[in-house]
Order: structure tokens, then C-alpha cells, then sequence
């Protein structure tokens, strides 16, 4: 597959400047997700942003809440007068092991101007400082503390979605699963970009795509051995979630993929299971772009394009709902 001409570019002037890679070392690999962060452009406008925690049984975990601006004039198709907004959970990627609350902060940003929702960005705890499966409780227990606590932030518990990013992506898919049978209200969508679910990958893309660009094989391996540790299994469907034994009742998805990526058939094989297991599925493979090009709004249409069709289903999801 060939890449979409204005990545080319980028990608090109990124390796010039000597951004485009980064040495397998933790502070090598945060460094470049800094870097990238700068690549997003103008951000959108929201009305409110918000830092505070979420007390959990792990302790605090950081999240920053935003609010959507008040409509101009405009209806609003996601609220009424007699109905909260709805809320998306956001999971930043970065391999379990980079990002933060600023990192990816553009996605949550056009995803809650745009889809007209709260979005709860939420600060995971990283490896190798915290291995597996300490991002994934952090993810859930933030989770689960929206769906029971989503008026106090003036959102409605029974219109809460997921959406991940990679790393985030395998977080929101595991979530996804551990929640669709608790009590009380339940995610009603998820929106899984270019996710990691499965940490043995012999497939097509993982060969074709070993080298890059952004994301190789090899780097693909040393996130998933900084984030398993010494003790961490990888066939654990909280690790891997396309092991799970059964996908039925999980909330329905968007899986969006990037065609020049190792972890493209990853994607195409969970589309599969979930789709087998009667969840209703869409499948997105954005031609031309590498993994991470979410990061590449600023400069690239497609990333841009991308981004906001990420939004618009979030908001069909809502308002249907």
C-alpha cells in the first residue's frame, strides 16, 4: 500500500529532523510521543476542561474531563433540555508505556466539540514503572466510576462509550468485555483505533509492514514485553482480547485501521470474532496511513477526515441510544 502523499512528506521532513524513529528505551520511546504531540495542529475549541481524580481501589487515578461549548444558536441532537450529555471514556495510546492527559488531548478535544459529548480522558497507570494489569483496572475502574457517578459530571450513565487508540484500543476493547454484564448501566459503544489485541501476531500485515513506518515489529515487541513484565501472560484475555472465549454482548463497535500498519489484521481478525459472536461491527481502513495517524491532524486531511468520522459515529451512536 502505498502512503498517502502528504504523510510521505511528513514522514520524510520527521526523519530529517531526526523525529521519525526513537531507541527502544523507555525515555527514547516517551520523547518521541512528545514530539508527535506537536503534530495534532489547532486544537478545537470546548467549553470547560477539568483535572481531578477518580478515587479507585488502586487509589487516585488522574482524568481530565471536558465539556463541550454551548451551542451557538444550533440544536443539539445528543441534548434537551431534560437530558444529560452523553460520555465517551478516552484511552490514549503509547504502547501501555507513553502518553498522558496531554498527549492525545486533540482527539479528546474534536471528539467532544464535535459529537457534542463529555469525554473523560483518562491517565493510566504506564510500564514499566506499573506492568499489566495495572492500566487495565485503571481503565475499568474509571469506567465503571462514570457509568455510576456520570450526573455528577452532568453526563448520562445510560449513554457512555469507549474509545481507544492503540494501546487505548486494547484497553477499551478488554473493558468493553469485562462490562458487559455488570449491573446498572453498560457501554453502549466502542470505537477501537488500530487496536492491540492479540500478543502472538504471525500475520500478513505484522510481515509486510515489520518495518515501519512509525510502528515496527520489533518495537511492537519490546511494548508488549515492557508492559507484561516478567510475570505477565500474554494469552490473558485482559492482555489479549481477541483470546476471549466469548464476545457475545459487548457493546457494538468501530474498528478503525490503518492500511500501512503491522497491526492491521489484528484489527480485520477481532472485527471477525465480534461479528461471530452477533455483536454488530463496522470496519474502517483508512488507505495511506501509518499506525498512529490520528497524531497527524495538523497536517495530514485523511488523519483529519479520520478523526471527525471517529466523532460522527460516536454522536449516531449516542442519538441512538
Amino acid at each position: 500500500m502505498t502512503l498517502d502523499p502528504q504523510v510521505r512528506e511528513l514522514l520524510a521532513r520527521l526523519t530529517d529532523e531526526g523525529g521519525a524513529g526513537g531507541p527502544a528505551t523507555v525515555a527514547g520511546q516517551r520523547a518521541q510521543a512528545a514530539r508527535f504531540a506537536a503534530l495534532a495542529g489547532p486544537t478545537a475549541r470546548v467549553g470547560r476542561v477539568d483535572d481531578r481524580t477518580v478515587p479507585t481501589a488502586q487509589g487516585p487515578v488522574p482524568v481530565r474531563v471536558y465539556t463541550p461549548p454551548e451551542p451557538d444558536l444550533v440544536p443539539d441532537p445528543n441534548r434537551d433540555q431534560d437530558r444529560a450529555l452523553p460520555v465517551t471514556v478516552f484511552l490514549h495510546g503509547g504502547g501501555w508505556v507513553l502518553g498522558d492527559l496531554d498527549s492525545q488531548d486533540h482527539l479528546a478535544r474534536v471528539v467532544c466539540a464535535r459529537a457534542r459529548c463529555l469525554v473523560v480522558s483518562v491517565d493510566y497507570r504506564l510500564a514499566p514503572e506499573h506492568p499489566f494489569p495495572a492500566a487495565v483496572d485503571d481503565a475499568e475502574a474509571v469506567t465503571t466510576w462514570v457509568l455510576d457517578h456520570a450526573g455528577e459530571l452532568g453526563g448520562d450513565p445510560d449513554r457512555v462509550a469507549l474509545f481507544g487508540e492503540s494501546a487505548g484500543g486494547n484497553l477499551a476493547a478488554v473493558v468493553a468485555q469485562s462490562l458487559r454484564s455488570r449491573p446498572g448501566p453498560r457501554p453502549v459503544f466502542q470505537v477501537l483505533v488500530h487496536p492491540v489485541v492479540d500478543r502472538a501476531d504471525d500475520s500478513e500485515s505484522m510481515r509486510v509492514h515489520a518495518d515501519g513506518p512509525v510502528l515496527t515489529a520489533a518495537q511492537m515487541d519490546w511494548f508488549w514485553d515492557t508492559y507484561l513484565g516478567p510475570d505477565g501472560d500474554g494469552s490473558d484475555p485482559r492482555a489479549s482480547p481477541l483470546r476471549s472465549p466469548d464476545l457475545r454482548g459487548v457493546a457494538p463497535a468501530l474498528v478503525m485501521s490503518a492500511a500501512v500498519d503491522p497491526l492491521l489484521d489484528q484489527g480485520t481478525r477481532y472485527v471477525a470474532a465480534l461479528r461471530a459472536a452477533g455483536v454488530a461491527v463496522d470496519h474502517v481502513v483508512v488507505p495511506g496511513v501509518p499506525h498512529a495517524f490520528l497524531s497527524f491532524t495538523g497536517h495530514v486531511d485523511r488523519s483529519r477526515r479520520a478523526l471527525e468520522d471517529v466523532a460522527d459515529a460516536l454522536a449516531s451512536a449516542f442519538a441512538h441510544a
